[in-house]
C-alpha cells in the first residue's frame, strides 16, 4: 500500500512516523490489532505478539487540525493520555469521525496521512480472522507483517 502525509498539516506526527521508516523500525511489524467495520492497527509488535523495542518518547497530539478519521485515513494510536502516541498507528475502515477532535476534554487521534493505493489490500486485511493472542484481543489468527516501509518522496 502507499501513504501520501500530510507535513504541511500534522509536522509532529509526520516527523515521528518518517523517523521510525528512516530507521527500519516498522520493517518485520505485525498488524496486531484487526477490527472489522473499524480499524487495522500495526507499529508496535512482531509477531507473538511481542512488543517491538526502540520506540522514541511520545509526540505532541495534533488531533485539532482539521483531519478527519474517515475511510484511508490514517491516524496515530496512543493510549487515553493524549499526549501518549509513539510508533503505533491504524488505517481506518470505516468513517470514524467519533475519533476527531472535539474538544479539549475529547481530545480525538491525530490523523496524518491517507492511503492513496492499497485499499483492497487494507480491506483483506480487515476481512482476517482475529483471536486473543499472549493476552491481547483482535489479533490475526495468521501473521500480517509490514516487510518494508520506505519513504518514496
Amino acid at each position: 500500500m502507499v501513504m501520501e502525509l500530510y507535513p504541511d498539516v500534522a509536522p509532529v506526527t509526520v516527523n515521528n512516523f518518517l523517523g521510525y521508516v528512516g530507521s527500519g523500525y516498522y520493517n518485520s511489524t505485525l498488524f496486531h490489532r484487526v477490527i472489522a467495520g473499524f480499524v487495522i492497527q500495526a507499529g508496535g509488535y512482531t509477531t507473538g505478539p511481542v512488543k517491538k523495542e526502540g520506540q522514541r518518547d511520545p509526540i505532541t497530539l495534533e488531533s485539532n487540525k482539521g483531519l478527519s478519521n474517515t475511510r484511508g485515513m490514517v491516524a496515530m494510536a496512543r493510549t487515553t493520555v493524549p499526549n501518549s502516541a509513539t510508533s503505533e498507528f491504524f488505517i481506518n475502515l470505516v468513517d470514524n469521525t467519533f475519533l476527531d477532535y472535539s474538544s479539549p476534554a475529547s481530545p480525538g487521534y491525530a490523523v496524518f496521512g491517507k492511503v492513496i493505493t492499497g485499499l483492497p489490500v487494507v480491506d483483506t486485511i480487515a476481512a482476517k480472522p482475529t483471536a486473543v493472542s499472549n493476552g491481547m484481543p483482535d489479533v490475526p489468527l495468521t501473521d500480517v507483517i509490514i516487510v518494508l516501509a520506505t519513504q518514496t518522496k
